[in-house]
């Protein structure tokens, strides 16, 4: 055996992420993830429009004329996908806690249909919002 091949290498690995390919299932579980903390600090904003437009007219024009910016309309469609998904990958997470769902060929094809589901939901509410 050669000396090399016996010593760690002391260089850094590079790691290309571009090559790594997610399962499904875990690429879902994420999405869960991101889904929960847009929710999270989208509901905050959400108030704060809702509160914007139960006020006075001058109040309620100024709320109308703010949701028609294209950067809150792609904010309301990012949210609209992420209640979708955290709903729909929670209630998938749940079933496969009872085994319900849970052999690979059906979790992986749960997981596209969160998945798929989920976009086409964000695309009906993009035909709605915009």
């Amino acid at each position: 055996m050669s000396r090399s091949a016996r010593t760690p290498r002391s260089r850094p690995v590079f790691l290309n992420l571009a090559q790594i390919t997610l399962p499904v299932g875990a690429l879902t579980s994420i999405l869960h993830r991101l889904s929960g903390v847009l929710l999270a600090t989208g509901v905050p904003v959400l108030l704060y429009l809702l509160q914007g437009s139960l006020g006075d007219a001058g109040d309620f024009s100024d709320t109308t004329a703010l949701l028609r910016q294209p950067v809150v309309k792609i904010f309301l469609i990012a949210l609209a996908w992420a209640l979708a998904h955290h709903m729909l990958a929670g209630v998938r997470h749940m079933l496969t806690d009872i085994d319900i769902g849970s052999s690979l060929g059906k979790a992986r094809r749960t997981a596209w249909g969160v998945n798929l589901a989920a976009m086409a939901i964000a695309v009906l509410a993009a035909g709605v919002v915009l």
